[in-house]
């Protein structure tokens, strides 16, 4: 009677469950099936070849990056040490300012020595600058271009056509093909009598 107990307790331990049956019928159908598909010799290297394709696409397009980004780095390397030393002709406009503004000084001999030497140096950094491709951009009496100037006033001014540039408040800069920093500058506008007039005479040919 035991052993008759046993055995059933074995037969049961070895019984398979319906989801393990249902795992191993769908490895054998899977088995069957990747047998069914094998892959011809053409094929593989077809598969291959399509693979080294997109490898040396990739490397090629990688070289390509690097490239661009090395000739970048040597061409606007400086790019953050040009801008910090435009700050040096910034200081040299505004003690040559300082000093045209101090009464003490004004038409004396001592000041026009001291500004003569002030604009040496300063038109010395320029050159030096030009000669590393750092150059001055050109604003006075130009049209305003977003691109390279920025607008800090308007001034009345009737004998300029309105947009242009009468004033230079600071240098612009550009290194290569590229913005530095922007001129800041004033442009001309119509005086508010010039525009009085043109209403009024608008009003006189329409009621005519």
């Amino acid at each position: 009677m035991e052993k008759d107990q046993n055995r059933t307790i074995e037969e049961e331990d070895n019984q398979e469950s319906p989801v393990e049956a249902e795992i191993k019928e769908s490895d054998t159908n899977n088995n069957d099936k990747d047998q069914s598909k094998e892959i011809s010799p053409e094929e593989k290297i077809l598969d291959l070849e399509d693979k080294l394709a997109r490898a040396f696409a990739e490397m090629e397009n990688q070289r390509r990056r690097f490239e661009k980004e090395k000739e970048e780095a040597y061409e606007y390397g400086g790019f953050a040490f040009a801008k910090e030393a435009l700050n040096l002709i910034d200081n040299l406009e505004r003690s040559k300012q300082i000093l045209e503004n101090d009464e003490s000084l004004k038409n004396s001999d001592a000041l026009k020595k001291i500004l003569e030497h002030l604009n040496i140096i300063s038109d010395d950094l320029i050159s030096i600058f030009s000669k590393n491709n750092i150059q001055l951009i050109e604003c006075l009496n130009k049209k305003l271009d977003p691109n390279f100037h920025q607008a800090m006033i308007e001034i009345e001014d009737d004998k300029k056509e309105p947009g242009t540039i009468v004033q230079e408040i600071q240098k612009g800069f550009t290194i290569k093909d590229r913005l530095l920093r922007p001129s800041l500058v004033g442009v001309s506008k119509k005086s508010e009598n010039i525009d009085k007039k043109d209403e009024e005479n608008k009003e006189i040919l329409e009621n005519k």
